[in-house]
Protein backbone atom coordinates (compact mmCIF):
# COMPACT_ATOMS: atom_id res chain seq x y z
CA UNK A 1 0.00 0.00 0.00
CA UNK A 2 1.45 3.57 -0.89
CA UNK A 3 1.67 5.59 2.19
CA UNK A 4 -1.00 8.29 1.54
CA UNK A 5 2.13 10.96 2.37
CA UNK A 6 3.31 10.07 -1.09
CA UNK A 7 -0.56 10.46 -2.61
CA UNK A 8 -0.97 13.20 -1.35
CA UNK A 9 3.10 15.11 -2.32
CA UNK A 10 2.74 14.00 -6.06
CA UNK A 11 -1.08 15.50 -6.25
CA UNK A 12 -0.75 18.78 -5.68
CA UNK A 13 -0.25 21.05 -8.82
CA UNK A 14 3.17 21.99 -8.42
CA UNK A 15 4.34 18.88 -7.71
CA UNK A 16 2.66 17.14 -10.10
CA UNK A 17 4.54 19.51 -12.75
CA UNK A 18 7.85 19.10 -11.44
CA UNK A 19 7.27 15.09 -11.65
CA UNK A 20 5.91 15.19 -15.18
CA UNK A 21 9.09 17.47 -15.86
CA UNK A 22 11.77 14.92 -14.17
CA UNK A 23 10.24 12.07 -16.02
CA UNK A 24 10.44 13.45 -19.12
CA UNK A 25 13.66 15.63 -19.01
CA UNK A 26 15.71 13.02 -16.41
CA UNK A 27 17.62 14.70 -14.00
CA UNK A 28 17.60 18.44 -14.03
CA UNK A 29 18.65 21.27 -12.25
CA UNK A 30 16.80 23.28 -9.81
CA UNK A 31 17.57 26.40 -11.58
CA UNK A 32 16.23 24.24 -15.11
CA UNK A 33 12.96 23.10 -13.77
CA UNK A 34 12.30 26.99 -11.91
CA UNK A 35 12.61 28.51 -14.97
CA UNK A 36 11.26 25.93 -17.85
CA UNK A 37 7.98 25.71 -15.21
CA UNK A 38 7.96 29.43 -14.85
CA UNK A 39 8.45 29.08 -10.79
CA UNK A 40 10.88 30.89 -8.19
CA UNK A 41 13.57 28.69 -7.33
CA UNK A 42 12.99 28.87 -3.66
CA UNK A 43 9.73 27.39 -4.35
CA UNK A 44 10.41 24.34 -6.89
CA UNK A 45 13.32 23.66 -3.52
CA UNK A 46 10.38 23.79 -1.20
CA UNK A 47 8.44 21.29 -3.79
CA UNK A 48 11.45 19.11 -4.46
CA UNK A 49 11.94 18.69 -0.45
CA UNK A 50 8.30 17.58 0.15
CA UNK A 51 8.45 14.93 -3.04
CA UNK A 52 11.86 14.05 -1.61
CA UNK A 53 9.91 13.22 1.98
CA UNK A 54 7.44 11.34 0.22
CA UNK A 55 10.36 8.95 -1.51
CA UNK A 56 9.02 10.15 -5.07
CA UNK A 57 12.01 12.00 -6.43
CA UNK A 58 15.53 12.19 -5.08
CA UNK A 59 18.67 14.48 -5.27
CA UNK A 60 21.13 13.54 -8.23
CA UNK A 61 24.99 14.12 -9.09
CA UNK A 62 25.66 16.95 -10.93
CA UNK A 63 26.70 15.68 -14.54
CA UNK A 64 29.47 18.86 -14.28
CA UNK A 65 31.02 17.87 -10.63
CA UNK A 66 29.88 21.19 -9.54
CA UNK A 67 28.47 20.91 -5.99
CA UNK A 68 27.10 24.41 -6.15
CA UNK A 69 23.98 23.28 -8.37
CA UNK A 70 20.97 21.28 -7.20
CA UNK A 71 20.23 18.41 -9.39
CA UNK A 72 16.98 16.26 -9.15
CA UNK A 73 15.83 13.25 -10.37
CA UNK A 74 12.37 10.62 -9.76
CA UNK A 75 13.29 7.77 -7.34
CA UNK A 76 11.76 5.69 -10.32
CA UNK A 77 9.49 4.06 -8.34
CA UNK A 78 5.63 4.25 -9.51
CA UNK A 79 1.97 4.97 -7.65
CA UNK A 80 -0.51 2.95 -7.83
CA UNK A 81 -3.51 2.79 -5.03
CA UNK A 82 -7.37 2.80 -4.42
CA UNK A 83 -9.32 4.84 -2.19
CA UNK A 84 -10.27 1.56 -0.48
CA UNK A 85 -6.51 1.15 0.58
CA UNK A 86 -7.31 3.44 3.39
CA UNK A 87 -11.17 2.29 4.30
CA UNK A 88 -9.78 2.17 8.24
CA UNK A 89 -8.55 5.80 8.47
CA UNK A 90 -10.92 8.06 7.49
CA UNK A 91 -9.02 10.99 7.24
CA UNK A 92 -6.32 9.52 5.01
CA UNK A 93 -9.50 8.20 2.71
CA UNK A 94 -10.33 11.59 2.21
CA UNK A 95 -6.85 12.47 1.64
CA UNK A 96 -7.03 9.50 -1.33
CA UNK A 97 -10.49 10.92 -2.90
CA UNK A 98 -9.38 14.34 -2.89
CA UNK A 99 -6.01 13.40 -4.91
CA UNK A 100 -7.62 11.14 -6.92
CA UNK A 101 -9.72 13.77 -8.02
CA UNK A 102 -7.09 16.31 -8.42
CA UNK A 103 -5.57 13.38 -10.46
CA UNK A 104 -8.77 13.46 -13.11
CA UNK A 105 -9.17 17.05 -13.13
CA UNK A 106 -5.79 17.08 -14.35
CA UNK A 107 -5.99 14.11 -16.73
CA UNK A 108 -9.26 16.24 -18.31
CA UNK A 109 -7.36 19.47 -18.01
CA UNK A 110 -4.83 18.02 -20.26
CA UNK A 111 -7.45 16.74 -22.62
CA UNK A 112 -9.30 20.25 -23.01
CA UNK A 113 -6.43 21.81 -23.71
CA UNK A 114 -5.34 19.95 -26.06
CA UNK A 115 -9.04 19.76 -28.21
CA UNK A 116 -8.76 23.85 -27.55
CA UNK A 117 -5.20 24.26 -28.91
CA UNK A 118 -5.51 27.13 -31.61
CA UNK A 119 -2.20 25.91 -33.98
CA UNK A 120 -3.33 23.67 -36.47
CA UNK A 121 -1.58 20.37 -35.88
CA UNK A 122 -2.36 18.19 -38.63
CA UNK A 123 0.50 15.18 -37.92
CA UNK A 124 -0.50 15.05 -34.23
CA UNK A 125 -3.97 14.95 -34.54
CA UNK A 126 -4.11 12.37 -36.89
CA UNK A 127 -1.59 10.39 -34.32
CA UNK A 128 -3.81 11.31 -31.30
CA UNK A 129 -6.28 8.69 -30.48
CA UNK A 130 -9.32 8.30 -27.80
CA UNK A 131 -10.31 4.56 -27.46
CA UNK A 132 -13.51 3.06 -24.85
CA UNK A 133 -14.93 -0.27 -25.31
CA UNK A 134 -17.43 -2.04 -22.69
CA UNK A 135 -16.54 -5.74 -21.93
CA UNK A 136 -17.62 -8.15 -18.91
CA UNK A 137 -14.68 -8.37 -16.04
CA UNK A 138 -14.41 -9.57 -12.60
CA UNK A 139 -12.28 -7.38 -10.47
CA UNK A 140 -9.35 -9.73 -11.03
CA UNK A 141 -9.50 -9.74 -14.81
CA UNK A 142 -9.81 -5.57 -14.95
CA UNK A 143 -6.68 -5.85 -12.76
CA UNK A 144 -5.00 -8.20 -15.17
CA UNK A 145 -5.64 -5.17 -17.71
CA UNK A 146 -4.59 -2.90 -15.96
CA UNK A 147 -1.26 -4.79 -15.56
CA UNK A 148 -1.40 -5.64 -19.14
CA UNK A 149 -1.86 -1.80 -20.24
CA UNK A 150 1.31 -0.85 -17.99
CA UNK A 151 3.38 -3.47 -19.25
CA UNK A 152 1.98 -2.80 -23.01
CA UNK A 153 2.99 1.26 -22.68
CA UNK A 154 6.33 0.45 -20.66
CA UNK A 155 7.51 -1.66 -23.88
CA UNK A 156 6.70 0.61 -26.15
CA UNK A 157 8.31 3.44 -24.47
CA UNK A 158 11.09 1.15 -23.89
CA UNK A 159 11.59 0.39 -27.79
CA UNK A 160 11.86 4.43 -28.47
CA UNK A 161 14.84 5.59 -29.88
CA UNK A 162 15.24 8.77 -28.63
CA UNK A 163 18.87 9.14 -30.52
CA UNK A 164 17.33 8.67 -33.82
CA UNK A 165 16.95 12.39 -34.40
CA UNK A 166 13.58 12.51 -35.14
CA UNK A 167 11.65 15.60 -33.70
CA UNK A 168 9.88 14.57 -30.27
CA UNK A 169 6.54 16.06 -27.74
CA UNK A 170 5.91 14.66 -24.74
CA UNK A 171 2.39 12.63 -25.16
CA UNK A 172 0.14 12.07 -22.06
CA UNK A 173 -1.60 8.84 -22.53
CA UNK A 174 -4.76 7.85 -19.76
CA UNK A 175 -7.72 5.31 -19.27
CA UNK A 176 -9.62 4.59 -17.29
CA UNK A 177 -11.34 1.15 -16.42
CA UNK A 178 -14.21 0.64 -13.85
CA UNK A 179 -17.77 -0.62 -13.37
CA UNK A 180 -20.36 0.27 -15.14
CA UNK A 181 -24.41 0.32 -16.64
CA UNK A 182 -24.67 0.59 -20.30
Amino acid sequence: MEPIEAITAVHHPVRRRIHDYLVLHGATQVTTLATSLGRQVGSVSHHLRMLERAGVVERAEDPTGDRRTSWWRTSGRGLSWSTEDFADSPADALLAREAERVNIEMQLGRLRAWHRRSTPMPEWTRAAFSMDTLAWATPEELAALSTALLEAFQAWQAGVDTDDGAERRPVFVFAHGFPTAP
